[in-house]
Order: C-alpha cells, then structure tokens, then sequence
C-alpha cells in the first residue's frame, strides 16, 4: 500500500512540475496591458547611470501567449537598456518570443546611461519607446529622461591604475586639491552658476587659496566624497536671498542621485571639513542636504566661522560638528541627524542669534543642541568652552529632553541661553538637582527661558519651520539681540519671534 502511495506521489509531482514547459501558445494579439503607460526615469547626470524603473506588462487573456519581441525602439543604438523577467536579450535591447501565460505578469527593469549630446537640444530630453510585437500588434511603452549637463571633479587616475589621495594625518584618503589653473575646468576655484558641479572623492582647497560660491551654484556629492579646507586656505559662500521656492540664489551642496527617493536620504556623502588652521570661512545662503556630517569646524586660529542665513538637513550623524571652533551663526536652521543638530564639541567659542534646532531623528538618543568641553580619550581630554551663547533661539525635537550639556573638570564651561524656548521635559527628575539645568533660578546662565512648549512649526517633515501668532515663541525674542531680517529676507517685528523666521499666516 505504501508503495502504491508513494508511485502515485511521484506522478502528481511528475505532473505539477512539468506543465510549464509543456504549454502551448498562441501569438500576441497586441491586448498587453502596461503598468504604465510612460516611465520617467528621473534627471541623471550625463554619463552617469540612472536608478532602476520597473515596468509591468500583463496579459489579461485566457491564452497563454509569445510577445513576438519586446524591443527598443532605437535598437541597439539606444541609450536604455532591459531586463526582461531576468533575461538579458540583445545587449538589453531586444528580446524576442517571449511566452507569457494566461492571467499572469513579466516585469521589465529599465536603466539608462546618456550623454548631454543625445538629448533633444531644446529640452535636453532622452527618449525612447519599448515596443511590444509590431504592425497592427505593435503597442508600445514611452520612455523619457532628463539628461542634466554637469562639471565633473574627481581625484586623477595614474598610468600604473593607482588614484590621487590627499594626506590626512597618517592616513590617505581618495581626493585632490582644486586647481586654479587646471587645463579642463579652468580656475576650479571659482565655482559658478552655469553648470552644476558633481565631486568625486574629496575636493581640497590649497593652503593660502579661496574657493568662492557664487549666488545659484549647485554643488553635488557622490557617496564618500566631500570638500576640505586646508590649513591656511579659505570658503566663501556667496548666496543670496531667493525669490521663489526654487532656491535660485541659494548655494546647494547635496548628493548626486536626483531621483525624488533620494531627496531625502541622509548619509549620501561626506562632509564639508574646514579643518584646524583654516581661516576667514564665511557661508551665507547655504543650504546642504543629505550629508553624514553636513558641517565639520575645527578651525582654531582666532578667525570666526561666519555662518548666516544656512539650512542644514538630514545628516546621518551631525548637523555642525564643531570641535574648539569659533563660530557665530545668525538665521540658522538645522533639521534632523542621527546624533546631534548642532554639537559645540572640545570647548571652542560659539554664538548663536535667531536660530532653529531641531530634531526628529528617529531614535530616543538624539539631540537638537549638544554642549561639552571634553572628549573622551583625547589629549589633553578637555578643552575650554568659553562661551557658547544662544539669544532669540529654538531647540526642540521629537525626544523628551533635546539639549545635553556635557560639563567635565579641568576647563572652562561657560555658557548661556537669553530668551530661547528649550524643550528639557526631565522625565523621571533624573535632572532635578543638576546644576546645569536650573532654567527657572539660574539667572547666570537662563534669561526668559519658554519651557517645553510647542513652538508649532508648520511642517517639520519638509523642513519648514515657519510659525505663525499661535506659536509659543510668537513675540518671545529680545530687540538687544535683534536680526533685522530673517532667514528668508521678512522684517522682524519688535519684539521679535523666536527663531530663524518672522512669524507669517500658514497657507491654507
């Protein structure tokens, strides 16, 4: 009885298993069904490979059916290139007899790597089609890109395979210095507005030279690249007041993957380092995206970091990371990192007017502004924070208590907080007896401190952090600490709201 039990088990299988090989077919009556009719593979530098884009074709019938060929419609020519249900075809260009059963599905997975010089010349579009069967059968799928001219900035690459590195310490890392005269790009120095740049590795400033920002530039990052100012060597970041939401004037320093899904994806690149002994650094308009650490300061020689009017979103780990720097920031707004927004870290002088920290990283251990003179292992271990002052300011985030002073013995730590609204909730008192946390009778280093109250910003999730009359910091600031103007170029009113915007009514 097993026996015959088990001889049965083996002509069911026999059977199950073979029938997909043994179907018949009838040819494609040109009925396919598309998940779309026109696939948009996103803006793509030129040369530089898009994302993947899927497409799904169904055939609805009770036929099992072969696609004569799915094709694209330049053939071998084309800029595109498929997979067919994990099928190659010709160079990913054509395919033929495919065999789709009844009722199912295929998917195709589209790419494209183009050039600015082959697309159309009055809209720099790349198109195509992927056609399916031909003659009255023929349906076909449009394809279409954005192909984006660019300056490309990369480390050179050497006869014997190896790439230029620049020195860091006793380490090496990929990169080059920006050269003023380089035969290609011209003065890479000055960057400009007529072409957005695209950086590989990390792009150095020579000591004693100036790398300069004019108003609209668009910077853009691949993973692991950034900028570094060199000992001696300088930035100036020249943005002004933009007109339309379209940032025209506005300094953008951001990843190279222009596909919305990346818009906004921290930790796509590096960081922008003005490294210990970089001097007179000015950034004004600036907005940087996606970075692991959007700003690292450690410059130490006297000069002040001027940083004005700059938005900082979506870092993997730091907004600013700051170590014995000199900083003075006015409209700052910084959104969003894995650690900290803003971290004055190892002592160092700051000062900040106006601005919005917040964070709503999505962990319990983040924070909006952190504070301390010390870092653990390092030598010496502590350094002297002599002021790190904040006037007219908002800290707040997702978290219970978003502002960590970090105080160890041995060095100066001098702080203070006028007119700000802090978000300190001091769950379960653990910080009751604290003494760096006596908002209420430390007026040494509190003054006219909003605490734990919503400031309602209008929309945190796309980084707007308008308030209007309803705010807990609505006409909370002090006139003695008065930017006239804020981040987007409104007049303050006296007294002025806290943070880096005028209050204004929310659109409906």
């Amino acid at each position: 009885m097993r026996l015959k039990i088990f001889l049965l088990f083996i002509v069911i299988t026999t059977t199950i298993c073979s029938c997909r090989s043994d179907f018949e077919t009838v040819a494609s009556s040109g009925d396919l069904t598309f998940s779309k009719d026109t696939i948009y593979l996103d803006t793509v530098f030129s040369n530089i490979g898009s994302s993947t884009y899927r497409l799904k074709v169904y055939n609805k019938s009770k036929n099992d059916i072969t696609i004569p060929s799915i094709k694209l419609g330049k053939g071998l020519n084309s800029k595109y290139r498929m997979t067919v249900d994990g099928m190659q075809g010709s160079e990913g260009k054509i395919f033929n007899n495919v065999d789709l059963l009844a009722k199912d599905s295929l998917y195709i997975f589209i790419e494209t790597t183009a050039n600015i010089t082959d697309a159309n010349s009055n809209d720099f579009l790349y198109t195509d089609q992927i056609q399916f069967d031909s003659g009255e059968n023929l349906q076909n799928v449009e394809l279409v890109t954005l192909i984006q001219d660019a300056i490309f900035l990369y480390p050179k690459r050497f006869a014997d395979g190896t790439t230029e590195t620049l020195p860091i310490g006793d380490e090496k890392i990929d990169g080059f210095f920006l050269d003023e005269n380089d035969p290609v790009n011209g003065n890479e120095l000055q960057f400009t507005n007529d072409k957005p740049y695209v950086i590989y590795g990390y792009a150095a400033v020579p000591s004693n030279k100036t790398a300069t920002f004019e108003a609209g530039t668009r910077v853009h990052f691949h993973a692991n690249s950034g900028l570094i100012v060199a000992n001696n060597a300088s930035i100036n970041i020249n943005g002004t007041l933009s007109t339309t939401d379209k940032l025209e004037n506005e300094v953008i320093f951001e990843g190279d993957r222009l596909e919305p899904d990346f818009s906004d994806v921290p930790g796509q690149w590096g960081t922008i380092w003005l490294t210990d002994g970089s001097t007179n650094n000015t950034l004004n308009h600036l907005t940087i995206k996606n970075a692991t650490i959007g700003l690292l300061i450690q410059n130490n020689d006297g000069t002040t970091v001027s940083i004005k009017n700059t938005q900082i979103y979506n870092s993997s780990n730091y907004g600013i990371l700051a170590q014995t720097a000199k900083i003075k920031g006015e409209n700052l707004v910084i959104n969003n990192a894995g650690q900290a927004s803003l971290a004055c870290s190892y002592g160092g002088n700051y000062s900040f007017t106006h601005s919005t920290f917040n964070n709503n990283w999505n962990s319990s251990q983040q924070v909006a502004v952190l504070v301390s003179n010390y870092i653990l292992g390092a030598v010496p271990e502590v350094k002297d924070l002599t002021a790190a002052t904040f006037n007219n300011c908002i800290i707040y985030g997702s978290y219970s208590n978003e502002m960590s002073l970090n105080k160890k013995t041995g060095a100066a730590f001098e702080y203070q907080f006028n007119n700000c609204l802090i978000k300190f909730d001091n769950v379960s008192n653990q910080f009751t007896t604290n003494p760096n946390y006596q908002f209420n009778t430390d007026t040494t280093h509190y003054n006219a401190i909003i605490l734990n109250k919503d400031p309602k910003f209008f929309n945190t999730s796309q980084n707007k952090f308008n308030i209007d009359e309803t705010s807990a910091a609505f006409a909370k600031g002090s006139s003695a600490y008065l930017i006239p103007l804020d981040i987007i170029g409104n007049t303050r009113t006296v007294p002025p709201d806290l943070g880096a915007y005028q209050n204004k009514v929310f659109p409906k």
